[in-house]
Order: structure tokens, then sequence, then C-alpha cells
């Protein structure tokens, strides 16, 4: 059983066979422009805790956010059709004028990093190095990551901490549920809670004092898992360090209107419910979209 003390603490805030890579991607001319937007791509509303943390650290620098909710969850798809999905969704910003790529999904930064940044001729950020460096920052020797089944088996987050020091135990472990609730608007409910206490008594057990919450939805049942875990536990979140990673790429705007647009492949009407509950304001520019 989870330990009664983890309840006190912080409160509750196709795919069959792949097709083969398609060329080379040729950007948008507009896209090499310092002052054209960000491109910030998910495969559904995960990636907004990227984008808020993003638009927190340039507010007068415009962002446009993709969200491939026809298509996702991407954790359970090969690592060839996720590579092809990332390969469409940045065609799609990059013809809307993107001068940067920040890529707010662990599962496609683990499968398609490489293949966006040797065909993209602008700046491509994922999210799987800027959280394991602050999980190596945050230890005491023992991190566990909870991740889609996707990003686990590839041991994107095991092979990038032990980059940084391979002394530190990693433990990952899939929670694939979370997607699902975070997609629903279902993160502070006593069903969250519960599947909560199923994937983390495990790593819990195990002795973690660090815990990387290694898919950009997760971050979203934050208030959950932080009941779950207790406070001897440190919870990295990505998004902060991201957003600096993109600040230090391009620095800071200090004038101009920013101007936030957002796009997604189904279930409209669904992203702007959820997407207005978590960043606290109405969405005005939503698009519906194919790639």
């Amino acid at each position: 059983m989870v330990r009664s003390n983890r309840d006190e603490g912080k409160g509750t805030r196709d795919e069959g066979k792949a097709e083969s890579a398609p060329l080379p991607l040729i950007p948008h001319p507009s896209s090499l422009v310092p002052a054209a937007p960000i491109g910030v791509f998910d495969s559904g509303v995960g990636g907004l805790t990227v984008f808020r943390e993003i638009a927190r650290a340039l507010p007068h620098h415009s962002l446009i956010y993709l969200g491939d909710s026809a298509r996702v969850p991407y954790g359970t798809k090969s690592a060839e059709t996720v590579t092809r999905y990332s390969l469409q969704a940045a065609q799609h910003l990059l013809d809307r004028g993107i001068g940067m790529l920040v890529v707010a999904c662990n599962t496609a930064t683990a499968a398609a990093l490489p293949a966006l940044q040797s065909s993209l001729k602008i700046p491509v950020i994922g999210v799987v190095e800027p959280g394991a460096r602050a999980a190596v920052e945050r230890t005491r020797g023992r991190v566990g990551v909870i991740a889609t089944e996707g990003t686990v088996r590839s041991k994107a987050y095991t092979k990038a901490i032990h980059k940084l020091d391979p002394k530190i135990e990693v433990i990952e472990s899939a929670a694939p549920l979370f997607v699902s609730l975070a997609e629903e608007g279902w993160a502070n409910t006593h069903v969250a809670r519960e599947v909560a206490e199923i994937y983390l008594e495990p790593l819990l057990d195990a002795g973690i004092d660090t815990l990387v919450l290694g898919c950009t939805h997760y971050p979203i049942l934050r208030g959950t898992i932080e009941q779950v875990v207790g406070e001897g536990v440190i919870i990295v979140d990505s998004a902060e360090t991201t957003a600096a990673c993109v600040l230090a790429e391009i620095g800071p705007r200090s004038t101009g209107a920013a101007k936030h647009t957002f796009l997604v492949t189904d279930a409209e009407e669904r992203f702007r419910r959820i997407a207005s509950d978590f960043l606290e304001r109405e969405i005005e520019h939503l698009e519906l979209v194919s790639l």
C-alpha cells in the first residue's frame, strides 16, 4: 500500500507499418527571421505545459502551438511512425513561418529529434535533455522516471542522465493512462489518484529521491502526483528548463505584441476547454488543421 504520510503534501493543484521518411524539409524563407514565431509541437494537450513556460519567459514573442489530437497518443506507436508524424507537423509549422521548433513531446523527442534536427534549417529543441539535466542537478543519486511506453522503451532518459553522471541510478516506468487522464480533463479526480498510486508505488518502494515527469502531459496531474509521492521526493518537470533553453537560444524581445495561435488536428472544442482551464485564459485563435 502507499504510505499514509504521502497523503500529506502539497494541494491538488496505422498504426500499421510506417511509411518511409520524407525527403529533408526546406524551411519557409520567413522562418529564418529572428522575430518569427516559435512553433511548439505535441501529440495533444500535454505540450501546453511547455508552451506556458515559454510564454512566461518570452512574453513578447509570438507562439504557434500544434497539438496532433487526431493521432494521440504517440507513446504506443513505433519510432518510425512517430518520426513520420513529427516531420509532418514540422512541415506544417514551417509553412506558417516559424523560426524555431520546440518538440514539446518526450516520445517525439526520443524518436524523432535527430531526424528533425538534420532536416530542418532552424533550431530544434527537445525536452529530454533539459529534464535530464535538471534531474542530475537535484538528485541525491536515485532517479525515477515516469513516461510513455515509447519513451521508456527508448531509454532516452537513462542515456541522457548517464551521459551527464553515470553513477546515478535511473529507474524508468511507463504510466500511459496519465495521458488519457490529462486529455480528458480528469487530472484532479479520485480516479487519477488511484492510478497514480499504482504507477508510483514501485518507484517509491525502490527509494527514489527524484521523480522526472517524462511526458509533457504529466505536469497537468502534478498536484495528484505530489500528493502520492509526498514532500520527500523532488519533482522534475522539464518545461521550465526547456523554456530557459529557448530563451538562451534566441534572447528576449522587450517590445512587440505577442500572438498565440493554437492548431489542432481534431476535437478543437475539447482542446479549447482543457487549454482554457490550464492556461487560465480564453483561447482566441484556435484552428482545426490537417497534416
